[in-house]
C-alpha cells in the first residue's frame, strides 16, 4: 500500500511543467485521424513553487520550494480555438496561500499529417504575496511547430515574456517599477510511440522521449514555458537571496543604490539540453501524463546534471 501512495503521489507532482494534454490529444489525433468533439477538461496537480522561507525578507532571506495544488479548467474546441484557466494555492504560506491565477487562449492545428502547429497568450495574475518572488514577466506569447511526418520529428518553440511589476523595499518605504523581457527559442527532436488497447478495449499509451536544446535570455524569475528547466537552477536561488525584493530594516545609502540600480540581466546565450521521457495513459475520461526530465544547464553556478519529474491528471467531458 506504502508503494502505491509512493507511485500515485509522484503522478501528481509538479503538474504546472509536464506534457500537455492537448499535445497528448493531438498525437492520439494523428493516429486515429479523427477530432470529432469539442472537450473540457478538468485536472488538478501537486507541484513546488519558488518562495521565501520566512515571514520577514531581509538580505539573509532564503528562498525555498513550497508545495502547491493547482486546479485548472481547460476547454479544447474542435476547431483548434481553446481556453484554460490555472489556480494555485500554495501550502505552508506566510502570507495570501492563493497566488497566481493564469489565463490562457490560444489556437492549435492538428489537422495536417504533416505538421503540427499553434500559438498561445497567457495572463499571470500574481497576488500581493509576501511568499513568492516579484517578477514583471506576467503576460506570455508562446508559438511552436513540429514537423511529424518523418520518423524523427523536428520542433521549434518560440516564447516571448513581457509585463511590469512593483518591487518594494524596506517595509514599503522604498518602491520601484520593474517593467522587462524574456525571450526564448527551443528546438527539439522527439519520436512518439503509441500503443492501443493496453490493458482493456480503448485505453492508449503513449510514449514520447525528446531531445532539447534552450537559448535565451534569464533576465528575470517567471513562469514561461522556456524556464521549465531554468527556473530550477541554483543560480536564480542566488540572485534572489543577494537581492531580495524586501527587508525590515532601514535601507543605507548603498543599499538604496544597489536597489535602484540593481539588475540581473543576462544576454541571449544558451541556456540549456535536456532529454526527457513523457508518458501518457488514456483510458476513458481519465488521463494520466507523467515526464521525467534530465538537464544541464551552460550558464550558472551549478552546470551538473539535473533531473525532476512532473506528471498531470486530468479529466475529460465529450
Amino acid at each position: 500500500m506504502r508503494c502505491c501512495f509512493i507511485i500515485l503521489f509522484l503522478l501528481c507532482s509538479q503538474a504546472a511543467m509536464c506534457q500537455s494534454l492537448a499535445e497528448l490529444e493531438k498525437q492520439l489525433d494523428s493516429l486515429l485521424r479523427k477530432r470529432e468533439k469539442s472537450e473540457l477538461i478538468i485536472g488538478v496537480g501537486y507541484g513546488n513553487s519558488p518562495a521565501y522561507g520566512k515571514k520577514t525578507t531581509t538580505y539573509e532571506t532564503p528562498v525555498i520550494m513550497k508545495p502547491f495544488l493547482s486546479p485548472t479548467l481547460s476547454y479544447y474546441h474542435k476547431s483548434g480555438l481553446f481556453a484554460s484557466a490555472s489556480s494555485y494555492y500554495l501550502f505552508e504560506a506566510i502570507g495570501k496561500p492563493w497566488f497566481e491565477w493564469d489565463l490562457s487562449i490560444g489556437y492549435d492545428y492538428s489537422k495536417n499529417r504533416k505538421f503540427l502547429t499553434g500559438i498561445s497568450y497567457t495572463r499571470y495574475i500574481f497576488t500581493d504575496s509576501s511568499d513568492i518572488p516579484v517578477t514583471p514577466i506576467n503576460n506570455e506569447l508562446f508559438a511552436y511547430f513540429y514537423y511529424r511526418d518523418w520518423w524523427l520529428q523536428p520542433g521549434i518553440s518560440l516564447d516571448l515574456g513581457w509585463g511590469s511589476a512593483q518591487e518594494t523595499l524596506a517595509g514599503g518605504r522604498l518602491s520601484r517599477n520593474l517593467s522587462g523581457t524574456d525571450f526564448n527559442i527551443v528546438g527539439a527532436v522527439r519520436h512518439p510511440f503509441i500503443f492501443l488497447d493496453v490493458l482493456k478495449h480503448d485505453d492508449a499509451v503513449l510514449l514520447t522521449p525528446s531531445i532539447g536544446v534552450t537559448a535565451g535570455t534569464a533576465n528575470y524569475y517567471s513562469n514561461l514555458k522556456a524556464f521549465q528547466y531554468m527556473s530550477r537552477s541554483p543560480k536564480l536561488h542566488s540572485e534572489w537571496n543577494r537581492n531580495p525584493p524586501g527587508g525590515d530594516r532601514p535601507p543605507t545609502a548603498d543599499a538604496v543604490r544597489s536597489f535602484l540600480s540593481s539588475s540581473t540581466k543576462t544576454g541571449f546565450e544558451m541556456r540549456a539540453v535536456d532529454v526527457t521521457l513523457n508518458a501518457s495513459y488514456v483510458i476513458g475520461k481519465v488521463t494520466i501524463s507523467p515526464s521525467y526530465t534530465v538537464f544541464k544547464p551552460f550558464q550558472g553556478e551549478d552546470k551538473s546534471l539535473i533531473g525532476y519529474f512532473t506528471a498531470r491528471l486530468g479529466l475529460t467531458f465529450k
